[in-house]
């Protein structure tokens, strides 16, 4: 068994999406051997059965956040059986190879698109290409009326292909938001995550996870999912190479500034690149935070709730003084738990 080797990440190398050519190992050949011994001088036959191949197997590790690890292991091919002996030796079986994958990797077929494999879970293992089975030997032929077949069965070829792997990021909250809405900040306050942070669009190039803290020694998942733009369902901006990462949040937490020109406008360019991109996104479980409000007095943030769309809860906070937090925790935990 082979596990190709893990190596430590820096902040700048994500990686969520590789492409490789996989092969799993040929099932080696049964053997046509016939058992001969000085006193036996027509002994039966006693060719032996060949090897497996190598599967190719996913597995899932909790410690990886990447597939940085495999960008430059364009070929990864398992061991080939072995043939079988004489003396009904059996062949060795094909080492396998493990992919060791970050949380939330879907395996697909390059050419269909299709999705073969899901890792979800630390330690879980998944054949994703199978080695051909090993030939049977002659002394499986054996019949009453044919005692000495002088043939046995090759094996089986393994599975080849380009394979496609792809990290959707497993986060119990995703903020979505356009460019410099304040979700790194929030990030930051809320967890121990360090993404960067500027005052320009698109700071943040890469998805980041943090843990928050939560009453009662609980705590919950959060990403900041890279700024959306109009049209990124298109393609646009960072478009199609982030939205993959909002699929798997349970709750989506839409980032909106205070100073924004029009909050219900950007909320529904946001839900509508969100629903373009996968229809089924519309049925997440949804919260609006006015973000940067700290400078509101009561009046004016009263007047910006009248103008709010009824269809979805909202929450003034601010990353900078700390108002409204506990409140968007609650409101957080209480949607991921209803």
């Amino acid at each position: 068994m082979v596990i190709l080797p893990i190596q430590i990440m820096e902040g700048n190398n994500f990686i969520d999406y590789v492409k490789i050519f996989t092969k799993s190992g040929d099932g080696g050949p049964g053997s046509a051997h016939f058992r001969r011994e000085k006193y036996v001088p027509k002994g039966g036959p006693d060719g032996g059965d060949g090897g497996r191949g190598g599967h190719i197997i996913l597995r899932g590790n909790k410690q990886l956040w990447t597939l940085l690890h495999l960008k430059f292991q364009k070929h990864v091919k398992a061991q080939n059986g072995e043939g079988g002996k004489g003396a009904l030796r059996y062949g060795k079986q094909g080492d396998d190879i493990i992919l060791e994958v970050p949380l939330g990797t879907v395996g697909k077929d390059a050419e269909t698109g299709e999705k073969e494999v899901e890792i979800m879970e630390d330690g879980q293992e998944v054949i994703w290409l199978k080695g051909g089975k090993g030939g049977l030997g002659n002394n499986h032929f054996k019949t009453s009326t044919n005692q000495a077949p002088h043939y046995a069965q090759p094996g089986l070829p393994g599975v080849e292909g380009w394979k496609i792997l792809e990290l959707k990021v497993l986060a119990d909250v995703g903020l979505v938001g356009f460019p410099n809405a304040g979700k790194s900040t929030l990030l930051s306050v809320l967890s121990a995550a360090k993404p960067e942070i500027g005052d320009y669009a698109f700071t943040t190039l890469v998805p980041s996870v943090g843990v928050v803290s939560y009453r009662d020694n609980l705590s919950f998942v959060m990403a900041d999912i890279p700024g959306i733009i109009e049209g990124a369902s298109k393609g646009k901006g960072l478009g199609l190479r982030f939205l993959r990462h909002i699929e798997r949040n349970s709750v989506l937490l839409f980032v909106i500034p205070a100073d924004c020109d029009d909050i219900k406008k950007e909320l529904k360019i946001l839900e509508k690149e969100l629903k373009l991109y996968n229809p089924e996104l519309a049925y997440k479980k949804k919260l609006l935070g006015i973000s940067k409000s700290d400078y509101l007095d009561a009046e004016l943030k009263n007047l910006i709730k009248k103008e709010l769309p009824k269809k979805i809860k909202s929450v003034f906070f601010s990353a900078q003084s700390g108002d409204g937090l506990m409140e968007l925790k609650d409101q957080l935990w209480q949607l991921m738990n209803e």
